[in-house]
């Protein structure tokens, strides 16, 4: 059974699948989110932080 919430893919995933979760969530390519990605961590901020702890709470499908 598939949760229609934000969840982690077990097939597809590059590092922990978060990106991958995130992109099929909002209907993208993950390789999209993945850029999107590493392009803020340009910018100052939690980005990293954020990732991690998405890691930790999107359960996986």
């Amino acid at each position: 059974m598939r949760r229609n919430g934000l969840t982690r893919p077990r097939s597809g995933r590059v590092a922990m699948g978060v990106c991958a979760g995130i992109g099929r969530k909002l209907g993208i390519d993950a390789n999209i989110v993945r850029l999107v990605f590493i392009a803020s961590l340009i910018i100052p901020g939690s980005q990293v932080l954020i990732y991690l702890a998405l890691m930790v709470l999107m359960p996986e499908d």
